[in-house]
Protein backbone atom coordinates (compact mmCIF):
# COMPACT_ATOMS: atom_id res chain seq x y z
CA UNK A 1 0.00 0.00 0.00
CA UNK A 2 0.98 3.32 -0.63
CA UNK A 3 -0.29 7.15 0.14
CA UNK A 4 -2.33 8.56 -2.71
CA UNK A 5 0.20 7.68 -5.21
CA UNK A 6 -2.39 8.73 -7.71
CA UNK A 7 -4.48 11.28 -6.66
CA UNK A 8 -2.57 14.70 -6.67
CA UNK A 9 -5.25 17.62 -6.93
CA UNK A 10 -4.90 21.33 -6.58
CA UNK A 11 -6.56 23.82 -4.48
CA UNK A 12 -7.78 27.50 -5.56
CA UNK A 13 -6.13 28.98 -2.75
CA UNK A 14 -2.76 30.40 -4.59
CA UNK A 15 0.73 28.92 -4.65
CA UNK A 16 4.20 30.56 -5.81
CA UNK A 17 4.39 28.41 -8.35
CA UNK A 18 2.21 25.08 -9.25
CA UNK A 19 1.92 22.63 -5.90
CA UNK A 20 -0.05 19.86 -6.17
CA UNK A 21 -1.91 18.55 -2.92
CA UNK A 22 -2.02 15.26 -1.33
CA UNK A 23 -4.16 13.68 0.44
CA UNK A 24 -6.07 10.09 0.67
CA UNK A 25 -10.23 9.68 -0.09
CA UNK A 26 -12.81 8.24 2.17
CA UNK A 27 -13.15 5.98 4.01
CA UNK A 28 -10.35 4.32 5.82
CA UNK A 29 -9.74 0.70 6.62
CA UNK A 30 -7.92 -1.02 8.63
CA UNK A 31 -5.18 -1.83 6.21
CA UNK A 32 -4.68 1.80 5.96
CA UNK A 33 -4.34 2.02 9.93
CA UNK A 34 -1.30 -0.96 9.70
CA UNK A 35 2.31 0.82 10.15
CA UNK A 36 3.56 0.93 6.50
CA UNK A 37 7.22 -0.96 5.83
CA UNK A 38 9.89 1.14 4.71
CA UNK A 39 9.93 -0.16 1.56
CA UNK A 40 6.56 1.00 0.70
CA UNK A 41 7.52 4.81 1.32
CA UNK A 42 9.15 5.37 -1.42
CA UNK A 43 6.68 6.17 -3.40
CA UNK A 44 5.38 9.20 -1.03
CA UNK A 45 5.32 12.44 -3.05
CA UNK A 46 5.47 15.30 -1.27
CA UNK A 47 4.36 18.65 -0.90
CA UNK A 48 7.38 20.86 -0.37
CA UNK A 49 6.02 24.67 -0.33
CA UNK A 50 2.56 25.61 1.90
CA UNK A 51 1.14 29.02 1.30
CA UNK A 52 -2.62 28.87 1.55
CA UNK A 53 -3.61 32.06 2.67
CA UNK A 54 -1.57 34.04 0.27
CA UNK A 55 1.75 36.20 0.47
CA UNK A 56 1.24 37.34 3.83
CA UNK A 57 0.92 33.88 5.36
CA UNK A 58 4.31 32.02 5.77
CA UNK A 59 5.65 28.99 3.39
CA UNK A 60 5.78 25.93 6.15
CA UNK A 61 8.48 24.49 3.73
CA UNK A 62 10.77 25.08 1.35
CA UNK A 63 10.31 27.22 -2.12
CA UNK A 64 11.25 24.13 -3.96
CA UNK A 65 9.08 22.19 -6.51
CA UNK A 66 7.22 18.84 -5.77
CA UNK A 67 9.11 15.61 -5.99
CA UNK A 68 9.05 12.52 -5.45
CA UNK A 69 11.09 11.59 -2.38
CA UNK A 70 12.05 8.18 -0.53
CA UNK A 71 12.31 7.86 3.29
CA UNK A 72 16.32 7.01 2.94
CA UNK A 73 16.33 11.51 2.40
CA UNK A 74 14.28 11.78 5.96
CA UNK A 75 16.25 12.45 8.97
CA UNK A 76 15.15 9.90 11.03
CA UNK A 77 13.12 7.57 7.70
CA UNK A 78 9.63 8.24 9.49
CA UNK A 79 6.13 9.18 8.81
CA UNK A 80 4.66 10.40 11.95
CA UNK A 81 1.18 9.79 12.03
CA UNK A 82 -1.11 12.28 13.86
CA UNK A 83 -4.85 11.83 15.26
CA UNK A 84 -7.40 14.41 15.84
CA UNK A 85 -9.69 13.56 18.69
CA UNK A 86 -12.62 15.82 19.65
CA UNK A 87 -16.07 16.04 19.73
CA UNK A 88 -18.38 16.85 16.21
CA UNK A 89 -17.98 20.97 15.44
CA UNK A 90 -14.90 21.82 17.43
CA UNK A 91 -13.11 22.37 13.73
CA UNK A 92 -10.96 19.60 13.63
CA UNK A 93 -11.78 18.93 9.80
CA UNK A 94 -10.85 22.57 9.23
CA UNK A 95 -7.58 22.01 11.12
CA UNK A 96 -6.94 19.29 9.00
CA UNK A 97 -7.72 21.22 5.58
CA UNK A 98 -5.29 23.84 6.71
CA UNK A 99 -2.50 21.60 7.25
CA UNK A 100 -3.71 19.87 3.94
CA UNK A 101 -4.11 23.17 1.83
CA UNK A 102 -7.35 22.59 0.80
CA UNK A 103 -9.84 24.44 2.72
CA UNK A 104 -11.02 26.57 -0.10
CA UNK A 105 -10.52 23.98 -2.59
CA UNK A 106 -14.12 24.12 -4.49
CA UNK A 107 -14.62 20.27 -4.13
CA UNK A 108 -13.43 20.11 -0.37
CA UNK A 109 -16.26 18.24 0.87
CA UNK A 110 -14.29 15.56 -1.40
CA UNK A 111 -10.82 15.70 -0.34
CA UNK A 112 -11.21 12.62 2.29
CA UNK A 113 -10.33 12.82 5.54
CA UNK A 114 -6.19 11.57 5.38
CA UNK A 115 -3.76 14.12 4.51
CA UNK A 116 -0.06 13.95 4.34
CA UNK A 117 2.75 16.32 3.38
CA UNK A 118 6.03 16.91 4.25
CA UNK A 119 6.98 20.06 6.11
CA UNK A 120 10.35 22.21 7.30
CA UNK A 121 10.84 22.31 11.15
CA UNK A 122 13.47 23.48 12.70
CA UNK A 123 15.35 23.33 9.31
CA UNK A 124 14.83 19.71 8.68
CA UNK A 125 12.14 18.26 7.08
CA UNK A 126 8.97 15.89 8.68
CA UNK A 127 6.74 13.77 6.89
CA UNK A 128 3.66 14.11 8.41
CA UNK A 129 0.42 12.34 8.19
CA UNK A 130 -3.17 13.65 9.85
CA UNK A 131 -5.63 11.74 10.45
CA UNK A 132 -8.79 13.38 10.80
CA UNK A 133 -11.25 9.76 10.97
CA UNK A 134 -12.19 10.28 14.86
CA UNK A 135 -15.87 10.27 13.10
CA UNK A 136 -15.89 8.76 9.93
CA UNK A 137 -18.22 6.23 11.34
CA UNK A 138 -19.82 4.77 14.29
CA UNK A 139 -17.47 1.89 14.55
CA UNK A 140 -16.13 1.12 18.20
CA UNK A 141 -13.26 -0.56 16.79
CA UNK A 142 -12.05 1.89 15.06
CA UNK A 143 -12.17 4.40 17.95
CA UNK A 144 -10.22 2.04 19.79
CA UNK A 145 -7.67 1.87 16.97
CA UNK A 146 -7.12 5.73 16.63
CA UNK A 147 -6.53 5.57 20.45
CA UNK A 148 -3.33 3.03 19.77
CA UNK A 149 -2.09 3.82 15.95
CA UNK A 150 -0.89 7.48 16.40
CA UNK A 151 2.68 8.93 17.18
CA UNK A 152 1.32 12.02 18.79
CA UNK A 153 -2.47 13.13 18.95
CA UNK A 154 -4.05 16.97 19.17
CA UNK A 155 -7.19 17.20 21.14
CA UNK A 156 -9.38 19.87 20.23
CA UNK A 157 -12.58 21.49 21.75
CA UNK A 158 -14.10 24.59 20.53
CA UNK A 159 -13.64 27.56 23.40
CA UNK A 160 -17.51 28.12 22.60
CA UNK A 161 -18.57 24.85 23.86
CA UNK A 162 -17.86 24.38 27.60
CA UNK A 163 -19.11 20.73 27.05
CA UNK A 164 -16.45 20.46 24.23
CA UNK A 165 -14.03 21.05 26.84
CA UNK A 166 -15.02 18.55 29.20
CA UNK A 167 -15.17 15.47 26.30
CA UNK A 168 -11.62 16.74 25.64
CA UNK A 169 -10.67 15.98 28.75
CA UNK A 170 -12.33 12.51 29.03
CA UNK A 171 -10.45 11.75 25.51
CA UNK A 172 -7.30 12.48 27.54
CA UNK A 173 -8.18 9.73 30.41
CA UNK A 174 -8.87 7.27 27.85
CA UNK A 175 -5.85 8.20 25.70
CA UNK A 176 -4.00 7.49 29.02
CA UNK A 177 -5.78 4.42 29.95
CA UNK A 178 -4.92 2.71 25.94
CA UNK A 179 -1.29 3.66 26.47
CA UNK A 180 -0.32 3.36 30.12
CA UNK A 181 3.60 3.10 29.64
CA UNK A 182 3.79 5.11 26.64
CA UNK A 183 5.21 8.69 26.47
CA UNK A 184 2.81 10.01 23.64
CA UNK A 185 2.60 13.52 22.85
CA UNK A 186 -0.63 15.19 23.21
CA UNK A 187 -1.33 19.11 22.49
CA UNK A 188 -4.73 20.57 23.93
CA UNK A 189 -6.00 22.24 21.39
CA UNK A 190 -8.91 25.44 22.38
CA UNK A 191 -10.47 26.29 18.73
CA UNK A 192 -12.21 29.16 17.86
CA UNK A 193 -10.30 31.84 19.68
CA UNK A 194 -11.65 34.58 17.92
CA UNK A 195 -15.28 34.04 18.76
CA UNK A 196 -14.84 36.40 21.77
CA UNK A 197 -18.16 36.97 22.60
CA UNK A 198 -19.23 33.38 22.61
CA UNK A 199 -16.27 32.37 24.76
CA UNK A 200 -17.44 29.96 27.52
CA UNK A 201 -13.71 28.75 28.22
CA UNK A 202 -11.09 30.65 29.37
CA UNK A 203 -7.57 30.61 28.32
CA UNK A 204 -6.46 29.57 32.36
CA UNK A 205 -9.14 26.95 31.73
CA UNK A 206 -7.65 25.52 29.29
CA UNK A 207 -3.74 25.75 30.54
CA UNK A 208 -4.60 24.29 34.14
CA UNK A 209 -6.67 21.53 32.20
CA UNK A 210 -3.25 20.84 30.06
CA UNK A 211 -1.23 20.66 33.54
CA UNK A 212 -3.44 18.48 35.23
CA UNK A 213 -3.25 16.23 32.03
CA UNK A 214 0.34 16.64 31.78
CA UNK A 215 0.22 17.78 28.08
CA UNK A 216 0.64 20.84 25.50
CA UNK A 217 -1.88 23.86 25.09
CA UNK A 218 -2.65 26.19 22.47
CA UNK A 219 -5.33 28.28 21.35
CA UNK A 220 -5.96 28.64 17.54
CA UNK A 221 -8.58 30.08 15.11
CA UNK A 222 -9.18 27.72 12.44
CA UNK A 223 -11.40 30.57 10.62
CA UNK A 224 -7.95 33.19 11.04
CA UNK A 225 -5.66 30.22 10.33
CA UNK A 226 -4.61 31.53 13.79
CA UNK A 227 -1.81 29.43 15.57
CA UNK A 228 -2.39 26.45 13.19
CA UNK A 229 1.22 26.51 11.62
CA UNK A 230 2.42 26.61 15.22
CA UNK A 231 0.39 23.87 16.25
CA UNK A 232 1.62 21.36 13.67
CA UNK A 233 4.73 22.39 14.08
CA UNK A 234 4.88 22.24 17.84
CA UNK A 235 3.24 18.38 17.36
CA UNK A 236 6.12 17.69 14.98
CA UNK A 237 8.30 18.92 17.89
CA UNK A 238 6.71 17.10 20.51
CA UNK A 239 7.70 13.65 18.41
CA UNK A 240 11.15 14.45 18.11
CA UNK A 241 11.98 15.27 21.81
CA UNK A 242 10.56 11.74 22.52
CA UNK A 243 12.08 9.83 19.54
CA UNK A 244 15.60 11.61 18.44
CA UNK A 245 18.71 10.64 20.01
CA UNK A 246 19.43 13.29 23.12
CA UNK A 247 22.17 14.59 21.01
CA UNK A 248 20.09 15.92 18.25
CA UNK A 249 17.53 17.10 20.48
CA UNK A 250 20.61 19.27 21.96
CA UNK A 251 21.31 20.67 19.10
CA UNK A 252 17.95 22.07 18.06
CA UNK A 253 17.32 23.23 21.39
CA UNK A 254 21.17 25.23 20.50
CA UNK A 255 19.63 26.61 18.09
CA UNK A 256 16.42 27.77 19.13
CA UNK A 257 18.18 29.40 22.20
CA UNK A 258 21.01 31.18 19.80
CA UNK A 259 17.78 32.42 17.77
CA UNK A 260 16.10 34.23 21.40
CA UNK A 261 16.55 37.95 22.30
CA UNK A 262 18.51 38.37 25.74
CA UNK A 263 15.47 39.50 27.57
CA UNK A 264 13.78 36.30 26.76
CA UNK A 265 16.67 34.54 28.17
CA UNK A 266 16.79 36.68 31.41
CA UNK A 267 12.66 36.64 32.33
CA UNK A 268 13.47 32.17 32.04
CA UNK A 269 16.29 32.21 34.39
CA UNK A 270 14.52 34.39 36.90
CA UNK A 271 11.19 32.59 36.44
CA UNK A 272 12.92 29.24 37.04
CA UNK A 273 15.08 30.61 40.22
CA UNK A 274 11.55 31.95 41.78
CA UNK A 275 9.91 28.96 41.04
CA UNK A 276 12.03 27.03 43.05
CA UNK A 277 10.75 29.19 46.14
CA UNK A 278 7.32 29.35 45.61
CA UNK A 279 5.53 26.23 44.99
CA UNK A 280 2.18 28.60 43.76
CA UNK A 281 5.22 30.52 41.29
CA UNK A 282 6.24 26.99 40.06
CA UNK A 283 2.55 26.11 39.23
CA UNK A 284 2.23 29.32 37.25
CA UNK A 285 5.49 28.77 35.28
CA UNK A 286 4.43 24.83 34.44
CA UNK A 287 1.10 26.20 33.16
CA UNK A 288 3.25 28.94 31.09
CA UNK A 289 5.48 25.82 30.01
CA UNK A 290 2.37 23.91 28.58
CA UNK A 291 2.50 26.61 26.34
CA UNK A 292 5.78 25.86 25.19
CA UNK A 293 5.66 23.43 22.04
CA UNK A 294 9.16 23.46 21.71
CA UNK A 295 10.19 21.25 24.96
CA UNK A 296 8.64 18.47 26.97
Amino acid sequence: MTLNRGDKRRGSTPFAAQQHLHRRSMPVDERDLRPLPPDELSGLVRCTSYSPGGAHRQSWASDSSDSVTSSGSDSDGSLYKVILLGEHGVGKTSLARIFGGVEDCADAEETGNTYDRSIIVDGEEASVVVFDIWEQDDSQWLQNHCMKMGDAYIIVYSVTDKVSFEKASELRIQLRRARQTEDIPIILVGNKSDLVRSREVSVDEGRACAVVFDCKFIETSAALHHNVKDLFEGIVRQIRLRKDSKEDNARRMANTKRRESISKKAKRFLGRIVAKNNKKMAFKAKSKSCHDLSVL
